[in-house]
């Protein structure tokens, strides 16, 4: 790539920083020139200047320019996750030495990151996005996540053998005839592990069914479900419990669960020696509400957690991710099954927290129906990406 003319850099150190244009001072490399450089990549691209103060003012890079042109050029190939496509220039000013880089905007499959983290450009600062602004990255990357992906800093040995020789047991595969396959083989034959170029790595489906520590992942940190307790029929109403439920999926629906259980329940009397415990919404309905939030959710869209919220009148399961398979709200409570995620789903109905495939949501209108005689609301919300489902106390 040709680099910018020394008279091009001239004016935009005259014009002063701006979201495409960054000075550093040499003592700042490399950590903060990758920062920098990371979110112009994954922006539009942009200039950083070296040897140059926040205020314009020039310093100069006290180094030999040429070994100074051969680092940043080691810069370019190792200071983030991915090679950074850019032009290097350097021109000496007076007895100072000014070098420049060209970033070029980021062209692959997800952002990239600097030591871990992504950073976007926020008018003249390189920060790290807030979640709404993470998701919005990853949409113009065009990143989907699908359960049969590898999970990056995965390793075979982050599943649980007791929890997926369990499921094997479930599905009556007998695990004493001998010889028993290779452990790991049998991950991979059966979707938990991939083959990531010369490592192997768990799928999201084998992370979050079998993995040790599901959350502990960069693009699974809010795959779990938040659950809220307001005093009133709003959230701007006190809040009177909170809770997170985490683990595997199966986990994160148990202890859903029983932290509604801790909200108590209403008593009635027939006469003053029989009482009526009333749950707040049949429980057998609030299980499948769960078990098809954590199921059916998807999981590209980071940032985002399932929220179980509990008001005065009503009961709210909001998922992250619009119907699947252009399933209609109409064919989702009527029972047509569409799964977004296959191998999850087979997984719940295995462990037995999955009723037959297509019968959850009728089971939930049937349990309300009797419950209260209210049908249970779904509301999809394609613009703001979540289906929500509801259940009237």
């Amino acid at each position: 790539m040709t680099p910018m003319p020394w008279d091009e850099i001239r004016k935009r150190i005259g014009r002063g920083e701006d979201d495409e244009t960054e000075f550093k001072e040499w003592r700042a490399f490399p950590k903060k020139v990758a920062e920098a450089a990371c979110a112009l990549a994954n922006s539009d691209g942009g200039l950083i200047i070296l040897g140059i103060a926040d205020s314009g003012e020039i310093l100069g890079v006290d180094e030999d320019p040429e070994s100074v042109q051969e680092r940043l050029t080691s810069f370019l190939h190792s200071a983030l996750n991915a090679p950074l496509r850019a032009a290097l220039g350097h021109h000496q000013e007076g007895s100072a030495w000014i070098h420049w880089i060209e970033v070029r905007r980021y062209r692959g499959p997800e952002p990239l990151r600097s030591r871990g983290r992504v950073f976007i450009r926020r008018g003249r600062a390189s920060v790290e996005p807030s979640p709404a602004e993470l998701q919005s990255l990853f949409n113009s990357f065009g990143f989907i996540l699908t359960e049969e992906q590898d999970i990056p800093e995965s390793r075979p040995e982050d599943v649980d053998e007791r929890i997926f020789r369990s499921f094997l047991k479930r599905q009556g595969v007998e695990l004493e005839d001998e010889p028993q396959p290779d452990l790991l083989k049998d991950l991979r034959n059966r979707g938990i592990v991939t083959r990531d170029g010369d490592e192997d790595r768990l799928t999201l489906y084998g992370l979050m069914c079998f993995g040790r520590s599901p959350q502990s992942y960069r693009l699974t940190r809010s795959a779990w479900i938040e659950m809220v307790a307001y005093a009133g029929s709003d959230r701007a109403d006190d809040v009177i419990l909170r809770g997170e439920a985490a683990g595997r999926i199966d986990e994160q629906v148990e202890r859903a669960l029983g932290w509604s259980r801790a909200l108590g329940s209403r008593e009635t009397y027939e006469d003053p020696l029989y009482r009526t415990d009333h749950p707040l919404i049949p429980e057998k309905a609030l299980r499948e509400g769960l078990v098809n939030a954590v199921v059916h959710r998807d999981y590209a869209i980071l940032g985002s957690k399932i929220l179980l919220e509990v008001f005065s009148d009503r009961v709210d399961i909001t998922s992250p991710g619009e119907l699947p398979n252009h399933l209609t709200v109409e064919s989702a409570l009527g029972g047509h099954p569409r799964s977004r995620n296959e191998l999850m789903a087979h997984y719940m109905l295995v462990r037995r927290m999955m009723e037959m495939r297509g019968r959850g949501l009728p089971i939930v209108r049937r349990e309300m129906r009797a419950f209260n005689k209210t049908e249970p609301e779904l509301i999809n919300d394609v613009d703001g990406r979540f289906v929500r489902l509801r259940l009237r106390r």
